[in-house]
């Protein structure tokens, strides 16, 4: 084993509600604590941090001073804009969610990931903090069909190749797709461009994709038509392709950063590879 200083990334999620009542009672941290009460607000936020392990314990930091970050100084910063003003931008509080918790946690702060609902989220990091940006995720499904068959390959290498996915006539996946949108604090202070987003993926995206045939209905996929095979790969890089210059034209300064594809819970891709 090497002695050579090293640098690590330590992620911990946090959940926690915002209860009407004020309740702070609950003690299952894995699902959320508090628990929720009455009409309460669930989030989770993820904050990593980076630098080298203590050579003595094996720790970076401890997850209970991360857990005290979260639940004793953030979530109180929350609470508070609710009972300001509930109809704000929550992507106007990040940069001061990032602030608060970069001056308390050690190391450096690399990331935090705050999740309005298990499938949209908002997200700062190293590099976007700087410019002042927050980065926009939000998940998207549909329904599909496909083949993976390669013109170039005979039947029985891509029946070898391929499996059961070289079916002739197709299987079907339920797909995701999760856009990662950079989006500047300044456009964010005079609109929330959220429905511009999903109209942009609904359009582009999903109204070519869903329950169709990737293969024969889709020509970015009809290789007859010189599309690619849809692969997870490919869904990934196309739809990242198709949708960059939509999102470029909601405003000047917004910029589709990468897009993940989930063909299965087990198998994603994302393009590009480096873009965070």
């Amino acid at each position: 084993m090497t002695n050579t200083p090293y640098h690590q990334i330590l992620q911990r999620a946090v959940r926690f509600s915002i209860n009407p009542n004020g309740s702070t009672l609950g003690e299952n941290s894995y699902a959320g604590k508090p628990s929720t009460s009455g009409f309460g607000r669930y989030y989770e936020i993820r904050l990593a941090a980076k630098g080298q392990p203590d050579p003595q314990t094996g720790y970076l930091i401890g997850i209970q001073e991360l857990d005290s970050i979260v639940r004793d100084h953030l979530a109180p910063i929350i609470a508070q804009q609710i009972t300001t003003d509930s109809s704000a931008n929550p992507a106007n509080l990040l940069p001061v969610l990032w602030k608060k918790a970069n001056e308390l946690i050690k190391h450096d702060l690399h990331a935090i990931r705050w999740h309005l609902t298990p499938y949209h989220c908002l997200e700062m990091t190293a590099t976007t903090q700087p410019s002042n940006a927050v980065l926009v995720r939000q998940r998207f499904d549909f329904a599909a069909a496909h083949r993976l068959h390669a013109p170039s390959m005979s039947n029985e290498e891509n029946a070898s190749y391929f499996g059961k996915c070289n079916n002739i006539h197709g299987h079907g996946h339920n797909y995701q797709l999760e856009p990662c949108i950079r989006i500047p604090i300044e456009l964010l202070e005079s609109k929330d461009y959220q429905l511009e987003i999903q109209q942009a993926v609904n359009s582009t995206l999903l109204d070519h994709l869903d329950h169709k045939f990737l293969n024969i209905d889709c020509p970015w996929f009809d290789q007859s038509q010189g599309g690619v095979i849809p692969s997870v790969e490919n869904i990934a890089r196309v739809c990242y392709e198709q949708l960059a210059p939509t999102i470029a034209q909601i405003a000047q300064g917004i910029k589709l950063v990468s897009m993940t594809a989930w063909e299965t819970e087990k198998t994603s891709s994302i393009y590009p590879a480096d873009a965070l």
